[in-house]
């Protein structure tokens, strides 16, 4: 079994290594510890949080950057709509889409899934004034 270093397995997965780390400790993540403490993530972990990107989206050839990798946390359909809301690193983003588009992904909670970002513009606020 490959063992891989936190570090290894955030760029694998295209996250920061303290976003891995809080998927660890929010178990969302199934790491292996050393007898020094340390944890490691077989591959076999890595390609089952890659699977669902892989097979189902294509996305490693999207040439957008404003790509967020995340777990699914909450799913509600209501008509012809779904909300879908996404934890990327502690910080919730939420999606409405057509029911059918998330029948056809499969979405279920616990999932891993992108959020895809496309804007002209992005702003930024404070609570300063």
């Amino acid at each position: 079994m490959e063992l891989l270093k936190l570090r290894e397995a955030a760029q694998i997965l295209n996250i920061s290594y303290p976003t891995l780390k809080q998927w660890i400790y929010r178990k969302k993540v199934r790491s292996i510890k050393t007898p020094g403490g340390h944890h490691r993530i077989a591959r076999a972990e890595i390609d089952r949080l890659t699977k669902t990107r892989q097979a189902k989206s294509g996305l490693e050839s999207i040439s957008g950057r404003n790509k967020l990798m995340g777990i699914i946390v909450d799913l509600k359909s209501d008509g012809l709509l779904t909300q879908v809301t996404l934890d990327v690193g502690g910080q919730f983003v939420t999606s409405i889409i057509t029911r059918q588009s998330s029948e056809e992904l499969g979405l279920r909670k616990g999932m891993p899934a992108f959020a895809l970002i496309k804007a002209t513009e992005v702003m930024i606020a404070t609570g300063k004034k």
